[in-house]
Protein backbone atom coordinates (compact mmCIF):
# COMPACT_ATOMS: atom_id res chain seq x y z
CA UNK A 1 0.00 0.00 0.00
CA UNK A 2 2.98 2.49 0.66
CA UNK A 3 4.91 1.51 -2.49
CA UNK A 4 1.60 2.06 -4.38
CA UNK A 5 0.99 5.78 -2.65
CA UNK A 6 4.73 6.39 -3.24
CA UNK A 7 4.31 5.67 -7.01
CA UNK A 8 1.35 7.72 -7.43
CA UNK A 9 3.04 10.81 -5.39
CA UNK A 10 6.07 10.66 -8.12
CA UNK A 11 4.40 9.35 -11.16
CA UNK A 12 4.44 12.62 -12.55
CA UNK A 13 8.29 12.82 -12.29
CA UNK A 14 8.42 9.50 -13.74
CA UNK A 15 6.47 10.40 -16.78
CA UNK A 16 8.99 13.96 -17.38
CA UNK A 17 11.86 11.52 -16.84
CA UNK A 18 10.86 9.20 -20.01
CA UNK A 19 10.01 12.12 -22.13
CA UNK A 20 13.25 13.80 -21.08
CA UNK A 21 14.95 10.16 -21.90
CA UNK A 22 13.29 9.66 -25.33
CA UNK A 23 14.29 13.79 -26.52
CA UNK A 24 18.06 12.52 -25.13
CA UNK A 25 18.76 9.51 -27.21
CA UNK A 26 18.03 11.48 -31.11
CA UNK A 27 18.81 15.16 -29.88
CA UNK A 28 21.92 15.71 -32.24
CA UNK A 29 21.08 13.66 -34.88
CA UNK A 30 19.72 15.06 -37.86
CA UNK A 31 17.22 12.54 -38.43
CA UNK A 32 15.76 12.29 -34.85
CA UNK A 33 13.35 9.98 -34.51
CA UNK A 34 13.38 8.71 -37.82
CA UNK A 35 16.18 6.49 -36.97
CA UNK A 36 13.67 4.59 -34.28
CA UNK A 37 12.43 3.16 -37.79
CA UNK A 38 15.30 3.31 -39.89
CA UNK A 39 17.91 2.05 -37.77
CA UNK A 40 16.30 -1.44 -37.27
CA UNK A 41 15.05 -1.56 -41.09
CA UNK A 42 18.70 -0.88 -42.14
CA UNK A 43 20.51 -3.72 -39.86
CA UNK A 44 17.20 -6.31 -40.80
CA UNK A 45 18.54 -5.43 -44.61
CA UNK A 46 22.03 -5.67 -44.00
CA UNK A 47 21.40 -9.14 -41.57
CA UNK A 48 19.01 -10.72 -44.63
CA UNK A 49 21.78 -10.09 -46.85
CA UNK A 50 24.39 -11.85 -45.50
CA UNK A 51 22.29 -14.71 -44.02
CA UNK A 52 20.16 -15.08 -46.22
CA UNK A 53 20.99 -14.71 -49.93
CA UNK A 54 24.65 -14.76 -49.46
CA UNK A 55 24.24 -18.46 -47.51
CA UNK A 56 21.08 -19.40 -49.44
CA UNK A 57 18.15 -19.32 -47.37
CA UNK A 58 15.18 -19.86 -49.99
CA UNK A 59 12.91 -18.46 -46.70
CA UNK A 60 10.76 -15.60 -48.42
CA UNK A 61 9.81 -14.55 -45.28
CA UNK A 62 13.56 -14.63 -43.60
CA UNK A 63 13.89 -10.66 -43.47
CA UNK A 64 11.01 -10.83 -41.17
CA UNK A 65 11.99 -13.66 -38.93
CA UNK A 66 15.34 -11.88 -38.49
CA UNK A 67 13.24 -8.43 -37.60
CA UNK A 68 11.43 -10.00 -35.20
CA UNK A 69 14.57 -11.13 -33.02
CA UNK A 70 16.37 -7.96 -33.56
CA UNK A 71 13.88 -5.69 -32.42
CA UNK A 72 13.26 -7.77 -28.74
CA UNK A 73 16.73 -8.47 -28.51
CA UNK A 74 17.31 -5.00 -29.14
CA UNK A 75 15.10 -4.01 -26.43
CA UNK A 76 16.66 -5.87 -24.11
CA UNK A 77 19.97 -5.13 -24.77
CA UNK A 78 19.26 -1.05 -24.66
CA UNK A 79 17.00 -1.24 -21.79
CA UNK A 80 19.23 -3.00 -19.58
CA UNK A 81 22.44 -0.81 -20.26
CA UNK A 82 20.35 2.10 -19.71
CA UNK A 83 18.95 1.08 -16.57
CA UNK A 84 22.36 0.13 -15.45
CA UNK A 85 24.18 2.88 -15.71
CA UNK A 86 20.92 5.14 -14.50
CA UNK A 87 21.65 5.61 -10.60
CA UNK A 88 25.40 7.00 -11.53
CA UNK A 89 23.93 9.24 -14.22
CA UNK A 90 21.43 10.60 -12.06
CA UNK A 91 23.95 10.89 -8.88
CA UNK A 92 23.62 14.32 -8.84
CA UNK A 93 19.72 14.90 -8.38
CA UNK A 94 20.39 11.71 -5.79
CA UNK A 95 22.31 13.72 -3.33
CA UNK A 96 20.44 17.20 -4.04
CA UNK A 97 16.70 15.98 -3.23
CA UNK A 98 14.70 12.66 -2.18
CA UNK A 99 13.63 11.04 -5.05
CA UNK A 100 12.36 7.20 -4.92
CA UNK A 101 15.88 6.04 -6.71
CA UNK A 102 13.31 2.67 -8.11
CA UNK A 103 12.42 5.73 -10.74
CA UNK A 104 15.59 6.10 -12.80
CA UNK A 105 15.83 2.30 -13.56
CA UNK A 106 12.14 2.67 -14.31
CA UNK A 107 12.09 5.61 -16.31
CA UNK A 108 15.36 4.03 -18.46
CA UNK A 109 13.14 0.45 -19.17
CA UNK A 110 10.09 2.48 -19.86
CA UNK A 111 11.52 5.50 -22.16
CA UNK A 112 13.19 2.28 -24.66
CA UNK A 113 10.05 0.50 -24.18
CA UNK A 114 8.42 3.37 -25.91
CA UNK A 115 10.76 3.82 -28.81
CA UNK A 116 10.71 -0.18 -28.97
CA UNK A 117 6.82 0.14 -29.41
CA UNK A 118 6.94 2.39 -31.85
CA UNK A 119 10.02 0.55 -33.88
CA UNK A 120 7.41 -1.94 -34.31
CA UNK A 121 6.24 0.09 -37.09
CA UNK A 122 8.43 -1.67 -39.52
CA UNK A 123 7.84 -4.47 -38.62
CA UNK A 124 4.17 -3.68 -39.74
CA UNK A 125 5.65 -2.60 -43.09
CA UNK A 126 8.14 -5.61 -43.52
CA UNK A 127 4.91 -8.20 -42.90
CA UNK A 128 3.09 -6.32 -45.39
CA UNK A 129 5.56 -5.98 -47.98
CA UNK A 130 6.35 -10.18 -47.42
CA UNK A 131 2.60 -10.55 -47.95
CA UNK A 132 1.93 -11.55 -44.17
CA UNK A 133 -1.64 -11.54 -43.31
CA UNK A 134 -2.64 -10.90 -39.63
CA UNK A 135 -4.83 -13.77 -38.11
CA UNK A 136 -6.85 -14.25 -34.41
CA UNK A 137 -3.17 -15.22 -33.28
CA UNK A 138 -1.53 -12.35 -34.03
CA UNK A 139 -3.40 -10.90 -31.12
CA UNK A 140 -1.52 -13.12 -28.54
CA UNK A 141 1.68 -10.85 -29.51
CA UNK A 142 0.90 -8.57 -26.15
CA UNK A 143 1.93 -11.14 -24.03
CA UNK A 144 5.49 -11.88 -25.25
CA UNK A 145 6.07 -7.94 -25.19
CA UNK A 146 4.38 -7.66 -21.60
CA UNK A 147 6.81 -10.63 -20.36
CA UNK A 148 9.69 -9.08 -21.89
CA UNK A 149 9.12 -5.60 -20.43
CA UNK A 150 8.89 -7.66 -16.64
CA UNK A 151 12.22 -9.54 -17.41
CA UNK A 152 13.80 -5.85 -18.47
CA UNK A 153 12.68 -3.93 -15.59
CA UNK A 154 13.91 -7.27 -13.00
CA UNK A 155 17.44 -7.85 -14.51
CA UNK A 156 17.78 -3.43 -15.01
CA UNK A 157 17.05 -3.30 -11.25
CA UNK A 158 19.69 -6.30 -10.17
CA UNK A 159 21.92 -3.96 -12.80
CA UNK A 160 21.45 -1.21 -11.81
CA UNK A 161 22.46 -1.83 -8.52
CA UNK A 162 25.30 -3.95 -8.71
CA UNK A 163 26.74 -1.38 -11.05
CA UNK A 164 27.08 1.17 -8.37
CA UNK A 165 29.82 -1.04 -6.18
CA UNK A 166 30.95 -2.81 -9.04
CA UNK A 167 32.37 -0.22 -11.94
CA UNK A 168 33.59 -2.98 -14.60
CA UNK A 169 29.97 -5.10 -14.49
CA UNK A 170 29.43 -2.69 -17.57
CA UNK A 171 32.04 -4.56 -19.65
CA UNK A 172 31.44 -7.80 -18.40
CA UNK A 173 27.65 -7.24 -19.34
CA UNK A 174 28.64 -6.07 -23.27
CA UNK A 175 29.98 -9.51 -23.32
CA UNK A 176 27.32 -11.69 -21.59
CA UNK A 177 24.87 -9.49 -24.04
CA UNK A 178 26.67 -10.78 -27.32
CA UNK A 179 26.46 -14.00 -25.76
CA UNK A 180 22.65 -13.55 -25.39
CA UNK A 181 21.96 -12.72 -28.85
CA UNK A 182 24.33 -15.73 -30.41
CA UNK A 183 21.49 -17.61 -28.47
CA UNK A 184 18.68 -16.19 -29.92
CA UNK A 185 18.95 -17.73 -32.87
CA UNK A 186 17.83 -13.99 -34.59
CA UNK A 187 19.82 -14.31 -37.57
CA UNK A 188 19.83 -17.86 -38.43
CA UNK A 189 17.44 -20.79 -38.31
CA UNK A 190 16.73 -21.98 -34.74
CA UNK A 191 16.28 -26.07 -36.06
CA UNK A 192 19.77 -25.80 -36.73
CA UNK A 193 20.88 -26.50 -33.25
CA UNK A 194 16.93 -28.04 -32.44
CA UNK A 195 17.82 -30.88 -34.82
CA UNK A 196 21.22 -31.49 -33.77
CA UNK A 197 22.09 -32.06 -30.23
CA UNK A 198 22.45 -28.03 -29.06
CA UNK A 199 18.79 -27.48 -28.73
CA UNK A 200 19.36 -27.48 -24.97
CA UNK A 201 21.20 -23.61 -25.49
CA UNK A 202 17.91 -22.30 -26.77
CA UNK A 203 15.19 -23.96 -24.40
CA UNK A 204 17.13 -22.46 -21.22
CA UNK A 205 17.43 -19.42 -22.50
CA UNK A 206 14.17 -17.12 -21.69
CA UNK A 207 15.09 -14.50 -24.27
CA UNK A 208 14.69 -16.99 -27.02
CA UNK A 209 11.51 -18.32 -25.37
CA UNK A 210 10.02 -14.76 -25.80
CA UNK A 211 11.13 -14.24 -29.17
CA UNK A 212 10.06 -17.32 -30.08
CA UNK A 213 6.40 -16.98 -29.18
CA UNK A 214 6.47 -13.26 -30.81
CA UNK A 215 7.25 -15.08 -34.25
CA UNK A 216 4.39 -17.94 -33.76
CA UNK A 217 2.16 -14.44 -33.07
CA UNK A 218 3.34 -12.23 -36.10
CA UNK A 219 4.73 -14.70 -38.29
CA UNK A 220 3.19 -18.25 -37.99
CA UNK A 221 0.14 -17.43 -36.93
CA UNK A 222 -0.16 -19.97 -34.41
CA UNK A 223 -0.68 -20.45 -30.49
CA UNK A 224 2.09 -19.24 -28.41
CA UNK A 225 3.78 -22.17 -26.75
CA UNK A 226 2.59 -23.36 -23.57
CA UNK A 227 5.66 -24.51 -22.08
CA UNK A 228 7.77 -22.31 -23.18
CA UNK A 229 5.36 -18.96 -22.24
CA UNK A 230 5.41 -20.80 -18.38
CA UNK A 231 9.10 -20.91 -18.65
CA UNK A 232 9.44 -17.23 -19.68
CA UNK A 233 6.44 -15.82 -17.36
CA UNK A 234 8.33 -17.90 -13.97
CA UNK A 235 12.00 -16.69 -15.26
CA UNK A 236 10.71 -12.91 -15.46
CA UNK A 237 8.96 -12.64 -12.77
CA UNK A 238 11.51 -14.23 -10.40
CA UNK A 239 14.55 -12.44 -11.57
CA UNK A 240 11.59 -8.98 -10.88
CA UNK A 241 11.58 -10.27 -7.19
CA UNK A 242 15.10 -10.73 -7.17
CA UNK A 243 15.67 -7.26 -8.56
CA UNK A 244 13.14 -5.67 -6.24
CA UNK A 245 15.05 -6.96 -3.38
CA UNK A 246 18.31 -6.49 -4.35
CA UNK A 247 17.18 -3.07 -5.20
CA UNK A 248 15.53 -2.53 -1.79
CA UNK A 249 18.60 -3.89 0.13
CA UNK A 250 21.02 -1.81 -1.33
CA UNK A 251 19.86 1.61 -2.23
CA UNK A 252 20.62 3.33 1.48
CA UNK A 253 24.52 2.43 0.38
CA UNK A 254 24.31 4.36 -3.11
CA UNK A 255 24.78 7.76 -1.59
CA UNK A 256 28.42 6.37 -0.28
CA UNK A 257 29.39 5.23 -3.48
CA UNK A 258 27.77 7.28 -6.56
Amino acid sequence: MRFIKNFTKFRFLLIELVKKEIKLKYRRSYLGYVWTLLEPLLTTLVLAYVFGTLLGNNDPHFPVYILTGRLLYSFFSTSTKAAMRSIRRHSGMIKKVYVPKYIYPLSAILSNFVIFIFSLLVLVGACIVQGIKPTIYTLQAIFPLIILLVMALGVGLILSSLAVFFRDLEYLWEVFLMIVMYCCAIFYKADRLIDGDKGWILNLNPLYAVIKNFRFAILDGAPLGFNSMCYASGFSILVLVVGLFVFYKSQDKFILNI
